[in-house]
């Protein structure tokens, strides 16, 4: 197993900070030996929604088990300082498709009907994989806009997916929690009826279709007022729709649909290298697990969840052993974002919480600058390749974009993925020197990472939101610092006693903003 890297506990060290910058170089790189693995493996990644640094068993949780996770992370990197580049989903996944920061195209949380944040000419992970000669899908929850900002949801729905990179899409729009809530394939909604025409509107009422604030006598969870307008299955979304009865979902079914649509999707391109994004819309609100998971956690239905979602994982990754193929594909599992308990539906996830920790040791959550904004659980998996070991290295989801681009032989371009650095080494476990530098965003502010410090600049943007979810944010009026080596927890800032330090990580922050590296 690769050791824990020795921690930077002396101020002194950081004065070399800018001549340091991010190189993706090791000092014992050249020491590593080339491994024997395939230079076209099939590259799989489970993206799950709002799942804490705390939320498996692996990573310590209590009060849920998840078994099909945890083999994976015991048999392969179990990463414990890995980070989505954003605390939510809308630029997390930017990133991770793009190979640079969300802040870079104003990635924002999107409203359902958002045109397509990522445009046709855009280099994406999928384009990268095809020009290797790789099929590329994705299966599960979108949230990157489709269309071009005035949809016809009755007719071909695009640019979407297909039009960056994807040869195939079953999705789920944009979450579980905003209209429409419709599947759509390809260019289509699944089970259109013509004569049932779909309207989408974030602008007010349209149609007859009950809403949470006009007929809450018909809600099975009750929502906040952002969550409240139209009902469907029971529970009220954001935004207005109407029409397209037949081909609304049930939420209940997403376990059993996404997960056989990209079995499928294996299945038909097994004997050809694949690419397969699977995108969870589980741990995200609104939290309906399948009846079978109702007795799998003691903490009421976000327990229930992330049972399903081990389940859902479980039984894909059987499918690629069933199949053979399990030696021959990478798996890379994350998160989009840390953990969120409350998000505006009242199910009780608060109050059923007992002594799971779903950030770990970390603070903060979804929405905060704090650790457990970003750092989530981080696996890769590769039976015969990786080594099972727990690695310490400083990783980001970026970086997967100009890692993968090696492993298969792609060359990228120089304004392609302009924030990825190449950490294929890392990601395969041959060490455990990853970045020195990293950003962590969060709704139109950033904090640092520098080796084991991290500094937080004070911010006038706090959202209104943050005091009232009872989340400890870091968009305080002050500068923060504080050294995780020994505050994981960031309860003791020290910038005060280290304003050398601390001039130094705001001149850093500002220079990867600005793409200087």
């Amino acid at each position: 197993m690769i050791k824990t890297k020795k921690l930077v506990t002396s101020i002194a060290l950081v004065s070399a900070l800018s001549a340091c910058g991010q190189s993706s170089v090791t000092e014992n790189e050249s020491q590593i030996g080339e491994v024997n693995r395939s230079t076209t493996p099939n590259v799989v990644i489970f993206y799950i929604d709002d799942l804490g640094y705390g939320d498996l068993g692996s990573y310590g949780a209590t009060g849920v088990e998840t078994p099909e996770i945890d083999r994976i992370a015991n048999n392969g990197i179990r990463f414990t300082d890995g980070h989505s580049s954003a605390a939510t989903c809308t630029p997390s996944r930017y990133s991770l498709l793009t190979g640079e920061h969300g802040f870079r195209n104003n990635a924002k949380i999107l409203k359902g009907d958002a045109p397509a944040l990522i445009q046709p000419g855009k280099p994406t992970l999928a384009s990268m994989f095809k020009k290797a000669g790789y099929t590329t899908g994705v299966v599960g929850k979108w949230h990157l806009g489709l269309g071009n900002g005035n949809v016809d949801w009755n007719a071909d729905i695009k640019p979407g997916p297909l039009e960056i990179g994807f040869d195939y899409s079953f999705l789920l729009p944009a979450t579980g929690d905003r209209v429409p809530t419709v599947y759509v394939e390809n260019h289509n909604i699944v089970n259109l009826d013509k004569n049932d025409p779909i309207t989408v509107s974030y602008k007010g009422k349209i149609g007859n279709m009950p809403t949470g604030y006009e007929n809450p006598e018909l809600l099975r969870v009750v929502a906040d007022k952002q969550h409240n307008e139209t009902i469907v299955n029971g529970v009220s979304r954001i935004g207005h729709m109407s029409g397209g009865k037949a081909a609304h979902w049930v939420d209940e079914d997403f376990a059993q649909v996404f997960s056989d649509k990209a079995i499928d999707f294996i299945r038909e391109n097994q004997n050809k290298p694949f690419f397969l994004f699977k995108s969870y819309h589980d741990i995200h609100v609104p939290r309906l697990p399948n009846d079978r998971f109702k007795d799998k956690s003691t903490m009421g239905v976000r327990g229930q969840a992330i049972a399903q979602m081990d389940w859902m994982t479980g039984r894909i990754i059987k499918e690629i052993e069933k199949l053979g193929l399990a030696e021959n594909t990478l798996i890379i599992f994350t998160s989009d974002n840390g953990p969120v308990l409350f998000d505006g539906y009242f199910d009780s996830a608060v109050e059923l919480l007992g002594e799971h920790k779903p950030g770990g040791p970390f603070s903060g959550g979804k929405y905060s600058r704090l650790e457990a904004g970003t750092r989530v659980p981080t696996i890769a998996y590769w039976p015969g390749t990786i080594k099972p070991q727990v690695n310490d290295a400083l990783v980001s989801q970026m970086d997967i974009y100009k890692s993968l681009a090696k492993l298969i032989g792609v060359e990228v371009s120089e304004n392609e993925a302009v924030d990825s650095l190449e950490q294929l080494s890392v990601w395969l476990g041959e060490t455990d020197q990853g970045r020195v530098d990293l950003l962590e965003e969060s709704l139109g502010n950033v904090a640092l990472r520098h080796n084991n410090y991290k500094f937080i600049a004070k911010s006038k943007n706090k959202p209104n939101f943050i005091k009232s979810k009872g989340i400890r944010g870091g968009y305080q009026s002050f500068d923060q610092l504080y050294d995780l080596s020994t505050d994981p927890g960031e309860n003791k800032n020290i910038a005060k006693q280290n304003p050398d330090l601390v001039k130094q990580l705001k001149a850093r922050t500002k220079e990867i903003v600005a793409g200087r590296y």
